[in-house]
């Protein structure tokens, strides 16, 4: 706990001594990302420290990685509103590789539990228990981002803490939930070709495609592609009904998730996994030889 007020302090010191030299608002929205990214990998690792039940340690490792996910997107909504969708996708573009990185097993979004209960991996009591632990990390992680902006440290968080939201959701509830269910079941489908091809760069290649789906959708339905991050961050916003939100990123999301399951299962598909690739002559296979 020490620790963490430590670095806290810390972090407060840094960042207003740079708002008041340079007036620097991205800057304020970067470290404010780090030191999320950094109190989450912290508790990761008092967690792998202190409990030794695999289940229960997974439940709270999916419980830190929905709340350092939705803790980072809203700042990323200030860097989007602010700074352009284009500074907004080279953030997300690297923190999707840092979460890959130290997520370990947590997946922070519950339609990969439904996958795993349709694949006889998994019975669909824990994954109601784990899709639990992500909802209430992604609803509890308001109130720390919420207490951040109240600060006011950057003019980009003025009034920014109890401002009304509004919804992203741009079309038609059924476009919006078609739009994301196609984007999800393209996401999970190079995920999973890339989890079997393990090609080198995986996790680049994976952050970049889905980095790119939400750009591309992200004036229609804004782009989540997961329930959690959708509910944290824009359930109960001005603009639609909890109903329509639910249509759109919970029915929309997990059916393309489920979607993926099969269409995977295409022998087409499955031949082009088992056969590998090579681009443009130059192998990118991890098994292969350049």
């Amino acid at each position: 706990m020490k620790f963490t007020i430590d670095v806290l302090g810390v972090f407060l010191k840094v960042v207003v001594k740079i708002n008041r030299v340079t007036f620097a608002p991205l800057v304020v929205s970067t470290l404010f990302i780090l030191l999320t990214s950094l109190l989450a990998h912290c508790a990761r690792r008092l967690v792998h420290k202190t409990i030794n039940e695999p289940f229960v340690r997974l439940l709270f490792e999916e419980l830190i990685a929905a709340a350092e996910l939705c803790g980072c997107c809203f700042e990323l909504i200030v860097v989007a509103d602010n700074f352009g969708v284009a500074t907004y996708a080279i953030f997300l573009f690297a923190l999707t590789i840092w979460w890959s990185v130290n997520w370990g097993d947590a997946t922070a979004c519950p339609y990969t539990h439904i996958e795993d209960v349709i694949e006889g991996k998994g019975d669909i009591r824990k994954a109601l228990l784990k899709t639990w632990a992500e909802l209430t990390g992604g609803l509890l992680v308001f109130k720390y981002v919420q207490l951040y902006w109240a600060l006011e440290i950057s003019e980009t968080h003025k009034d920014k803490a109890f401002e009304e939201c509004r919804a992203d959701l741009q079309v038609p509830v059924i476009y919006g939930a078609i739009i994301e269910g196609i984007a999800t079941c393209l996401c999970r489908l190079v995920s999973k070709s890339l989890g079997d091809l393990n090609p080198r760069f995986a996790t680049a290649i994976d952050a970049f495609i889905g980095t790119s789906l939400v750009v591309a959708a992200f004036d229609y339905s804004g782009g989540y592609f997961n329930p959690v991050l959708a509910t944290s961050l824009k359930a109960g916003c001005e603009g639609h009904t909890l109903m329509e939100h639910a249509v759109v990123y919970w029915i929309g999301a997990c059916a393309g998730s489920i979607l993926s399951v099969y269409m995977y299962k295409l022998p087409a598909i499955q031949r082009y996994v088992r056969g590998g690739a090579v681009a443009n002559g130059d192998s990118i296979w991890a098994d292969k030889e350049d």
